[in-house]
């Protein structure tokens, strides 16, 4: 293997054969890499090298910002082969944060190279289940995907890392848009806004999203809080609403097409959506949601589901290609560095929450 040191007067030399031509890609390799050469300039249609009897310093000066980009290139390259791969499966709203800044600090901390699956918590545990999605790690919002990780022998416990709250989005093109407004500011009553005639609303499955039955559950939450008998069946309609089961919900909101949606309070900073904060015995971030409410719950199929506070768990797989990384990830998440980003990016510390058990 040649040192860099070696490859310098390497350089150097086939600089000083190569043609005056050959200095057009080896200025652009440099400036791509956010360095300048100034004895390089573009003049008269044509990369020259300005006061060409300078050719010497010219010289060095290459040979040195080429070395330059053989030692990132290596240094690149060495990182790759050192660090360890970790498949993460989750839930879709902490997927941006795996795929970003969780991504980063892993690799510079854990020497981990995070793979991620994200969509539906329930859709993920149902794939993990199922032996259709391996991973080493399992992070889902509320507990219920996750004990259906657990009830089915693939995990033993999952540990709090963050939570969220539900808000509700509106699009800045709704017609209904300043009455939101008014409501965000304290004038209005936001679940009079949603009853209006022509009012449309978007939300996902609630068989395979905790985020598509938050919504149900707030509005629930909701009639109950301000004496609204029908606010459900107004608004809702049936839990399996097929006209607002849809896709693209934000993008659906930015253009227009749709009034209204719920979202997690740690959504908004990647939606820029404008929204209205929901009161805490309605947004689902309190720990005892359903045991202040135990007579609200969703029957979906065959399933029952109960109102859950929005907390993130994250759990080792027992399947997992990497133990011992899936452990020292899920460790690190409940740590400094990790709960000083989740922090950073909206998110709220788990806690009193408990730890899972199967």
């Amino acid at each position: 293997m040649h040192s860099i040191a070696n490859l310098l007067p390497v350089s150097a030399n086939l600089i000083a054969e190569a043609p005056l031509a050959f200095l057009a890609s080896l200025n652009m390799a440099i400036e791509s890499s956010g360095l300048h050469c100034p004895e390089i300039q573009y003049q008269k249609g044509a990369y020259q090298m300005r006061n060409d009897p300078s050719r010497r310093r010219f010289l060095v000066r290459a040979a040195t910002l080429t070395g330059g980009l053989l030692l990132s290139d290596l240094q690149t390259r060495l990182l790759a082969q050192e660090l360890s791969g970790l498949d993460v499966a989750s839930a879709g709203a902490i997927g941006p944060m795996l795929d970003g800044v969780l991504k980063v600090a892993a690799a510079k901390t854990l020497k981990l190279d995070l793979h991620t699956h994200a969509q539906g918590a329930d859709a993920v545990a149902k794939l993990i289940v199922e032996g259709s999605l391996r991973a080493d790690v399992f992070i889902p919002v509320t507990s219920s995907p996750m004990f259906t990780v657990m009830h089915a022998g693939f995990a033993g416990t999952a540990f709090p890392i963050a939570r969220t709250e539900l808000v509700l989005v509106y699009s800045p093109k709704s017609r209904f848009a300043s009455q939101f407004e008014a409501a965000a500011n304290g004038k209005a009553n936001w679940w009079e806004v949603l009853q209006q005639p022509g009012f449309r609303i978007g939300r996902g499955n609630p068989a395979a999203d905790p985020g598509a039955r938050a919504i149900i559950f707030a509005i629930m939450l909701a009639a109950r809080k301000y004496n609204q008998a029908n606010l459900v069946e107004k608004v809702l309609g049936t839990p399996l609403n097929q006209e607002q089961m849809v896709s693209n919900v934000q993008e659906r909101l930015q253009s227009g097409e749709l009034d209204a949606s719920a979202s997690y309070k740690i959504g908004i900073e990647h939606s820029h959506l404008p929204y209205i904060a929901l009161p805490e015995d309605i947004n689902l971030s309190r720990d005892d949601v359903h045991t202040r409410q135990p007579e609200i719950s969703v029957t979906v199929g065959e399933h029952i589901f109960y109102p859950e506070p929005l907390i993130f768990y994250a759990a080792p797989l027992k399947n997992s290609a990497n133990a011992a990384g899936a452990a020292s990830f899920v460790q690190w998440l409940q740590g400094p560095e990790a709960q000083t980003l989740f922090r950073k990016h909206q998110f709220d510390l788990p806690g009193n929450a408990p730890a899972l058990r199967a």
